[in-house]
């Protein structure tokens, strides 16, 4: 097989993948068809890439790597690459074999996440895999077998003491910022919860947006161990570990195909978890009209998905169906939920949340042993009103390099600011979460922290016209704008009178 020694050029700039370029001459004298795998050997390591070819990017005898091989490779400027083509991976032969309906055995299964991680797999093979997770799906024993090969092709953390748990919640309501609330709450009461999330992907806010407004999220793996194990809680970005990596490169393909499988939530979602070394899991699953999951009886369903998986991979899974059906609480953004949690956790918090996070932290606080079954509630809400959640709080996040003295009204919000009123009288009927959320990322949010939705009035109340319904928040004139022109197109509000339709009798012509 023919190698080429060619010199590296860094190309500042990441993909998301390992992938090179080589000029075109170097391409055909190799055999090489853009898209392929290549070999890049070095003195220290060896790496499998995806080389597409240039005319213009590198000179004939160059190498351009991208941010990721260049990382990987440790590579500087002119140092000599060899560059051979790399075989086509086994696991394409079983991403086929799904395609086709069949059942993937244990090896398979591994195969495949391991060419994932080691990014052995182009675009269009990912891209198959994902979809054909999607229209096949997955029966128990390949889930099985998919989230202990994410949990084993990554780190993990180990803890030396009993009552380790953390909830994750499956997503698909904007304002969903119970974490903040749930965590000190769990914590106080002496379980040790070693909360990582995700961003933002399609939301206004993940998790980790909200958290990064009051301290550092970005945390290794052994400051959140001693973080969690010091404090009793942490609330850090799982993007900033090795926790499962195969799970953060299919969410990539699952974000631009605009699907998410049933089964690779599954193991996503305890694989992530297993690597933070609990025993317990607490699933939420919001429900109602505009979340990911609309129906109670699905909603059932995969709630028994997740407790069966947790029985096979021996861990306790429990799991709560929690109203979905609009935002949780009025805020919506990561500053603007920042500060709702502020004031929750201050007992001044809307009754959406507060209720959301102490009925969580409730199943947590049995499931850890330190409150009987039914008196979790009880105990959840006599931490929060008591302050001492509050403290908890304080103590995470100065633990993670912020300022614990913070205030609700201390949280920076967008300065520029727009009103929006009621167009004519009625109750509200409906709210639209699709429509809040991407008002709010019109915006700015998650990326401009300000950014975001403040949602005055909700559901089953009547209205006036002209009376204020929600406010947009920005921090460029250019972005409020833009949000602006995306409520008026998508008014995230349904508003209709008591009168639903007039029926006028008309005599019939004779």
């Amino acid at each position: 097989m023919k190698k080429l020694a060619l010199k590296a050029k860094p190309l500042d700039m990441e993909t998301g993948r390992n992938i090179v370029v080589i000029h075109e001459t170097d391409s055909q004298e190799i055999g090489h068809f853009p898209g392929d795998r290549v070999k890049l050997i070095t003195e220290k390591k060896t790496i499998v890439a995806i080389a597409n070819e240039t005319t213009k990017l590198v000179k004939p005898g160059e190498l351009g790597a991208f941010r990721e091989v260049t990382e990987a490779l440790s590579l500087k400027s002119g140092d000599i690459v060899s560059v051979e083509i790399a075989p086509r991976p086994q696991s394409v032969v079983s991403i086929k074999k799904k395609m086709m309906g069949g059942k993937l055995s244990y090896d398979e299964i591994g195969t495949i996440i391991r060419d994932i991680v080691d990014g052995n797999l182009s675009t269009t093979e990912m891209t198959a895999f994902v979809v054909s997770e999607f229209i096949r799906d997955m029966d128990l024993d390949e889930i099985v077998a998919l989230t202990q090969h994410m949990l084993e092709t990554g780190d993990k953390i180990e803890f030396d003491r009993e009552h380790v748990i953390d909830v994750h919640s499956i997503g698909g309501v904007p304002g969903n910022k119970y974490a903040l609330i749930t965590v000190p709450i769990v914590a106080a009461a002496g379980i040790t919860v070693p909360k990582t999330s995700s961003r933002a992907i399609t939301s206004a806010a993940g998790t980790a947006d909200v958290m990064e407004v009051l301290a550092n999220v970005a945390l290794g793996i052994d400051e959140i161990k001693k973080i969690a194990t010091k404090v009793g809680g942490v609330l850090a970005w799982g993007g900033a570990v090795n926790l499962a990596p195969a799970d953060d490169i299919i969410i990539a393909t699952e974000r631009q195909l605009g699907i998410d499988p049933k089964c690779q939530l599954l193991a996503s979602v305890m694989s992530k978890k297993l690597a933070e070394g609990v025993d317990s899991i607490l699933i939420d699953i919001p429900t109602g009209p505009g979340a990911k999951v609309e129906s109670v009886d699905e909603a059932r369903s995969i709630a028994h998905d997740f407790i069966e998986l947790g029985h096979k991979l021996k861990v306790q899974v429990e799991a709560a169906i929690t109203y979905g059906g609009q935002p949780v609480g009025h805020n919506v953004g990561p500053a603007l939920e920042a500060k709702e949690a502020l004031e929750a956790l201050l007992g001044k918090g809307p009754g959406s949340l507060i209720e959301k996070s102490t009925s969580l932290a409730a199943i947590m606080l049995e499931l850890g042993g330190v409150a009987s079954p039914g008196l979790g509630k009880e105990m959840a809400m006599e931490i929060l009103r008591s302050g001492k959640a509050y403290q908890k709080m304080r103590e995470i996040i100065a633990a993670q390099g912020g300022n614990p003295d913070i205030k609700p009204e201390d949280v920076p919000i967008g300065d520029k600011k727009e009103v929006m009123v009621a167009p004519y009288s009625g109750y509200v009927t409906q709210i639209y979460n699709q429509n809040v959320n991407e008002i709010a990322r019109a915006a700015g949010a998650p990326r401009d922290k300000g950014a975001g939705v403040v949602l005055l009035r909700k559901k089953e109340g009547k209205v006036d016209k002209g009376e204020p319904l929600f406010e947009i928040y920005a921090e460029h004139e250019s972005k409020l704008d833009e949000a602006l022109e995306v409520a008026r197109r998508k008014f995230p509000l349904k508003i209709e009178g008591m009168l639903l339709e007039k029926i006028t009798h008309r005599p019939r012509m004779v």
